[in-house]
């Protein structure tokens, strides 16, 4: 999975978008709504921040702002770090570790496609571990 390309790994039906001038509410019903961890932020069609769910917790409920009246332009990441969907999933987890974020745009001419994140990795190992799980259950049962 590891030397698996980013376009190969990312989820593109959870690639969420807000405008800068949408609220951290309506960013964060979203996000649930989706079951994402992040929204990229788009202007005039460019990438111009990411607004994750630790940015809601640290930028936002740390500080006391209200969720209804703040808006993402003011608590989102700016310029964040992208990534091309031709890298490889380890060199994205590398970034994410280095740099102590869990999602990447990934941006491919100039446009961003998607998001990759950390939680990537975990679905594959996840999906095996209940897999066996079944398959012991089902042989002490049999």
């Amino acid at each position: 999975m590891f030397n698996q390309t980013i376009k190969k790994v990312m989820e593109p039906n959870k690639f969420l978008t807000a405008t800068p001038d949408q609220t951290v509410d309506d960013a964060s019903r979203m996000m649930k709504t989706r079951n994402v961890g992040a929204v990229l932020i788009i202007a005039d069609g460019n990438l111009i921040g990411i607004f994750t769910e630790r940015d809601a917790v640290f930028r936002v409920i740390a500080l006391g702002l209200d969720p209804v009246k703040t808006l993402l332009r003011d608590v989102m990441t700016p310029d964040p770090i992208t990534l091309d969907p031709e890298k490889t999933y380890g060199h994205a987890l590398v970034l994410m570790h280095e740099n102590g974020f869990r999602h990447i745009p990934v941006v491919e001419n100039g446009r961003a496609i998607g998001v990759v994140s950390s939680r990537n990795a975990m679905d594959p190992d996840l999906e095996e571990f209940v897999w066996e799980e079944r398959r012991r259950t089902h042989y002490r049962q049999g």
